[in-house]
């Protein structure tokens, strides 16, 4: 009996081969329709952005007297097309929140950080997202910006105080350079993986 069983199954087996395949015709039609694609508004639209480097941001916390690592991403110098005015603007990279939203006012004292040659730090007013509660209000913060290597730093510096004067008019050279320097940094990383 399990010899013709064998046998059995080998018979249904030899028949003609079916294309399953080929027979499915399944439409799968989406339980919910989306919407239209939206616009989203950064608040950046009537602005230019003239000074551009990626940093690592820190706040300092005053109650538990540490710094506290806000995170990675691109610190930008935005000029206002009709004002002319100039904020400082630091996103983090993933998660595309604001780190840091001031303006770059000529009172705000830019200062080396802990003897480093690649971080700055400067006290100002800020406008940024509380990173415990998620409010965005004005409240007055330290920051320090680390850059990969003293010449980012420099470059930033030089950015920074040119800002301050109001003297943007060679700013795109500056980001240019930055950008440049910022491409060479990301090849020596590769070159030591």
């Amino acid at each position: 009996a399990a010899a013709m069983a064998d046998g059995e199954r080998e018979e249904e087996h030899e028949g003609p081969e079916e294309d399953v395949e080929a027979e499915a015709q399944v439409d799968f039609k989406p339980l919910i329709e989306l919407p239209p694609e939206v616009q989203t508004k950064t608040g950046e639209e009537e602005e230019d952005v003239i000074f551009k480097m990626r940093t690592k941001m820190f706040r300092f916390n005053e109650p538990s007297k540490e710094w506290k690592e806000r995170g990675t991403g691109d610190v930008r110098f935005l000029k206002h097309k009709e004002t002319g005015k100039i904020r400082v603007l630091m996103r983090a990279e993933k998660t595309l929140r604001v780190r840091a939203n001031h303006p770059l006012a000529p009172n705000l004292e830019l200062k080396p950080h802990a003897g480093s040659d690649r971080a700055f730090t400067y006290f100002t007013p800020d406008w940024s997202e509380d990173p415990e509660t998620g409010v965005v209000e004005q409240k007055n913060e330290l920051f320090a910006f680390r850059f990969a290597n003293a010449e980012n730093a420099n470059k930033f510096k030089e950015a920074f105080e040119k800002c301050q004067k109001g003297d943007t008019a060679d700013m795109t050279v500056i980001k240019q350079d930055a950008e440049d320097a910022e491409k060479a940094a990301e090849k020596k990383e590769e070159k030591k993986e």
